[in-house]
């Protein structure tokens, strides 16, 4: 016997709003479109009523006992759901996660200009991740990769703190700093 596989696409589907027919209740919680509230009915002159108003009867919260079903176009209703989402996507910011490369030999001129690059990423409200990479012969010497990391926690104090402490994983010396206040822009 094959196992049966399901569509993947299906886990991203959102629930579906049931309206008149589908809803599956035998008793249901009736509210008009102005708000008045019908009270509990059963399901087919809940259906009766919207019918006579030339509107649809829309389950709002499935998981109530009895469910609430308002009396509304259904259309208009879709569509002020999408507006809120939209309103919500609109409003919300993405906060991006950034990664600086050094290595533990790193100049002071090239260590000042991704320090300056840092400072401008936390300032912008993003996460940094800053790895310090050894090679070969380097890793006797991880302790100048530990230094660095310390440096940059001293040089970073007023617009970023630690998240993730500096720890060595194999070859790289890490920690992921995030910013202590809100960006300018939010």
């Amino acid at each position: 016997m094959r196992p049966r596989f399901s569509d993947p696409r299906q886990f991203n589907r959102e629930p579906r709003i049931r309206i008149n027919r589908y809803i599956s209740a035998p008793e249901v919680r009736v509210v008009l479109e102005e708000g008045e509230m019908l009270g509990v009915l059963p399901i087919q002159e809940a259906l009766k009523k919207a019918e006579e108003a030339g509107l649809d009867l829309v389950e709002i919260s499935p998981t109530a006992q009895p469910p609430v079903c308002k009396i509304i176009d259904f259309g208009k209703f879709n569509y002020q759901q999408e507006k809120k989402q939209k309103e919500a996507r609109k409003h919300s910011k993405v906060v991006q996660n950034k990664e600086i490369k050094l290595r533990p030999k790193t100049d002071v001129h090239d260590y000042n200009f991704k320090v300056k690059h840092i400072r401008e990423f936390l300032e912008d409200g993003n996460r940094v991740k800053v790895t310090v990479k050894f090679k070969g012969r380097e890793m006797a010497y991880t302790e100048n990769g530990r230094k660095q990391l310390e440096k940059i926690i001293v040089d970073i104090a007023d617009v970023g703190k630690i998240e993730v402490p500096p720890r060595l994983t194999g070859r790289n010396y890490d920690m992921t700093l995030t910013p202590t206040k809100k960006p300018a822009g939010t």
